[in-house]
């Protein structure tokens, strides 16, 4: 198996997607928290193009930007394998995973903007949000009935997008809104690997 390290940050999102692929597959490793202020020469020394987190090190090989983690992390170990083996089934959950990978950042912009920057903010997530809850899940999860790589990639939107929408009291992703991603939010926060893995975010709401 190897040794197995990840640098990462409590509050990430893109973190927490690594964290939660390596604890689905069972794969041991050693967490390094990083400061983003004062970034370790570890972290430069792996990742000297863009100096950011996560960094996966696998004995001793980085490997950067969550996304791609993920899918090293799916070809290495195949054990509770996370993509489809059908070709067209992986190519259109790949297809949902750029779309993740491009479209989750707007959701941020909720949270740091406000009056008129706000309002279209929150429309072009409504509708992002919409595209995924009318083509994108058919299932009680994205990889069918249990939890895949594009659930893990949409993992920001059932506790991050969450926590900013209870805060801004949009109440945007109730039942009568998105009813599937509303279900979708619940049962993946229910998911015992899940569940046990969730940071608490309210340092960041204050």
């Amino acid at each position: 198996m190897g040794e197995v390290k990840l640098h990462g940050t409590w509050n990430s999102p893109y973190s927490w997607r690594v964290i939660w692929a390596l604890k689905l597959k069972g794969i041991p490793y050693e967490y390094i928290e990083e400061d983003l202020r004062n970034k370790s020469s570890m972290l430069l020394q792996h990742n000297p193009v863009h100096k950011k987190i996560p960094v996966l090190v696998h004995d001793g090989k980085p490997i950067c930007e969550s996304m791609v983690i993920l899918e090293y992390i799916e070809e290495t170990w195949p054990q509770y394998p996370m993509l489809p083996t059908d070709p067209y089934e992986k190519a259109v959950a790949r297809f949902w995973l750029r779309f993740a990978e491009d479209k989750i950042p707007m959701l941020w912009r909720i949270a740091r903007t406000n009056g008129e920057e706000e309002k279209q903010a929150i429309k072009d997530a409504s509708e992002m949000l919409k595209m995924i809850e009318e083509h994108g899940i058919s299932e009680k999860f994205f990889g069918g009935q249990k939890i895949g790589l594009l659930d893990l990639a949409l993992g920001a939107i059932a506790h991050w997008f969450v926590a900013i929408d209870s805060k801004k009291g949009l109440k945007m992703l109730e039942g009568h809104n998105f009813p599937r991603l509303h279900s979708w939010t619940k049962d993946f926060k229910e998911d015992p690997v899940i569940k046990e893995n969730l940071p608490d975010l309210t340092p960041l709401l204050k």
